[in-house]
Order: C-alpha cells, then structure tokens, then sequence
C-alpha cells in the first residue's frame, strides 16, 4: 500500500488528484455541493428532464408495479414490458429496426465491440474518442488504429492499408470534452468505401439535434446504410440511466448473442425504462426545451466574443482551454468562490497541454445566470 501512497501524493503535486463531490438534492440551475450553494455550469442533463414532474411520475408508478430491481439478466427473466415498450420506442424514434438496451453507455460500447469484432478485425478510433470507446477498441484486441481528431484523410490512409477481414470505425458523435461534432457524412462514405462499418456514439447529441431530436445522426439525415451501429445514451439530455444500441434486426440480434456486456450482465430497473420512455415522449412533444438550450448557447458565444474569450464549439459543452492543470484548478476554484460550479479538465481526459474549463449549458439556465457565469469568467486572469 505505500506504492499506493506514493501515486497519490504525485497525483497531488501535478494537480491531478480528483476528488469526490457530494451533491444534495436534484440537478438543477443551481445546488447544493459540499454545503455551498452554487450556480450549476457542470451538469449534462441539458434539458432538465432529470427532475420532469411525468418522469419522475412514471418512475413511481413503475417502481410500485415492477420494484426496484429487475432480478434477474434480459436473457433469463429481467426483462418485463416496460424494457420491451422502451426498445420499441428507441427503435421508431431512430428510424431503425430494433434497439438494444444497455445499463450504461460504457457497457453498450464495449457490448459493440466483444460482440462484433475479434482478432481478426480491426478498429479506427479518433483520437479524441470517449474513454468507454477507447477502452471496447483495446478489449476486442482487434488491430487498433487511432487517427488524427477529424482527419479524414489519416482515417482513409489507414483504412486503404488494411487488410483487416472485418473493419470497423468508432466513433463519438459530439466529442465530450471540445463540443465539435464528427463528420458524419464524410465518415460514412469512408466505410462505404471500405467496406468498414461505422459506429456513432450519440450521448452528447440525442435528444438535442435533428427535428425530433433523435441526435446528430438525423440531423446529418443519414439512415441505417449510412451509420449502421448507433449508440444512444440516456444519462445526459434524456434525463435517466443506461444505454441502448438501435440498428438494422441481424445487428441486435447478434448483439443478444455474443455482447458479454449485455448477456451476463443484469437488466436495468424496469422504472427506468418506463421514465426513459416517458421522456423521450417530453423530448419530442415539449420542443421549447431544445431550442430554449440552443438560445442558451448562442447567448453564451456571443456575451463571450465580448470579452475576447474563445470557444469553438457550437454545442451545449463550451470548453474554454487553459493549458496548464494548476491554472485550470484556479480557475474552477475562483468560480467556485463566486458561487458557480464549473469543473476543472486535465490529464489524463484531455490530452497534455490542454487542461480546461468546461462549461455546460442546459434549458434551465436564465439569461442573468449566464451573464454573471460570463461577468466571473472575464474577471480571471489569462482567459482573455
């Protein structure tokens, strides 16, 4: 245990030791963290649907009929009604055949992979992927190459060289700590072209994108041809827990038999399928949420420009690089002073260098919440 005691305290001088937070009561614009309340900037349930009076209604009344647990795995006897109406929902919601659930988005990603690939495959990573995406690519022990963040033409050099049996292209959606979106289009016609499919994790795009809200896939207007393995997870703009992969039926149903994360692995609660459901019914009926966030944003950007600090992103996560993770620190301490929660990014999530704030707005954010979010950030020294 000294080792273990050595690797902390280095932790500590580099500015990396990570610590937990506990927080009181539901997200909300503002809570309740270490018994200070604080402006919440930090949080991914960007449409405020966590605490949504029908969902919290239908997770009640699914708890009293079903319990709390499920028992039992969906193979054996874990999976009831109410998984089944979701997965139907995820798949008409999505324009697909069929839809998978998953107890988390890591679990569906590494699912992907140990049910799909094997030695004999191998697997195209962008650079800036997700950890869970990162991590199922290194599992499959497939031939694993990363490229360049959205360099297409390195993706293509590698998939030309490959003579891989099967081929696969992972990647995020909207990337989770810079906030840009892949190029969907562009990667498509990459695995059309070699024969590669192509897997989009959604997490950070569905239930904010598209006219449905059905993520950035449908925004981008690309079908199952186009993107065959997507991945939606339910822990951000949805509000819930868990995961699902929507697809063509011969992709689920060879999901169902050799995705290890999903076969021995025991269902999530029935009441949280049936809140995620209801929620998805909120995300497609009460549309003033989407484009509330997307005003949010906008604002965001622009009251920033003003003070002559940068972001590039045209999402709901507004990354602000710092560089150094002692600034980054001081910086989420000096928010934190004023009274906002803003958390501080550094190595290993992001790469050397480019230790961050990174910002999240949501449709509960008011107008004088974001401009003393932007008063704050113009008063810190080295962000403009």
């Amino acid at each position: 245990m000294q080792d273990l005691s050595k690797s902390l305290a280095r932790l500590k001088q580099q500015h990396r030791y990570r610590q937990v937070k506990t927080r009181l009561g539901p997200q909300d614009h503002t809570i309740e963290v270490n018994g200070q309340r604080l402006l919440n900037f930090c949080s991914n349930d960007y449409l405020g649907l966590s605490n949504h009076p029908k969902v919290l209604d239908a997770f009640i009344t699914a708890a009293k009929h079903y319990g709390v647990g499920s028992g039992a795995s969906h193979l054996i006897n874990g999976h009831t009604d109410a998984h089944d109406k979701l997965e139907r929902a995820l798949a008409k919601w999505s324009g697909r055949e069929k839809a998978l659930l998953y107890s988390t988005g890591y679990m569906a990603n590494l699912g992907i992979a140990s049910g799909l690939l094997n030695a004999q495959s191998a697997v195209f990573e962008d650079r800036l992927n997700h950890a869970s995406l990162i991590d199922a690519g290194l599992m499959a022990k497939s031939r694993f190459k990363r490229f360049a963040h959205l360099d297409m033409q390195a993706l293509e050099k590698q998939l030309s060289q490959s003579e891989a049996r099967t081929k696969m292209i992972m990647t995020d959606g909207i990337f989770s700590m810079d906030g840009d979106a892949a190029p969907l289009a562009k990667l498509s016609q990459l695995a059309q072209k070699y024969q590669a499919w192509l897997m989009v994790d959604d997490a950070h795009g569905v239930g904010l994108l598209g006219d449905t809200g059905a993520g950035l896939v449908e925004q981008a207007q690309l079908n199952s041809a186009d993107v065959p393995i997507l991945v939606y997870t339910f822990g951000k703009a949805i509000g819930t827990s868990g995961a699902c992969v929507v697809g063509d039926a011969d992709l689920i149903d060879t999901l169902v038999q050799h995705s290890r994360s999903y076969v021995y692995t025991t269902a999530m609660p029935p009441a949280i399928a049936a809140a995620t459901e209801q929620s998805i019914q909120i995300i497609q009926t009460e549309t003033w949420r989407k484009q509330q966030l997307h005003d949010n944003i906008a604002l965001f950007k622009q009251l920033l420009q003003e003070h002559n600090i940068s972001t590039q992103s045209d999402s709901a996560i507004q990354p602000i690089l710092i560089g150094s993770d002692e600034n980054a620190l001081a910086a989420s301490q000096a928010l934190n002073n004023a009274g906002i929660m803003v958390s501080a990014i550094r190595p290993p999530t992001v790469p050397e260098g480019t230790a961050r704030l990174r910002i999240t707005l949501s449709a509960f954010h008011q107008t004088t919440h974001i401009e003393q979010l932007v008063d704050v950030l113009s008063q810190i020294k080295g962000l403009q």
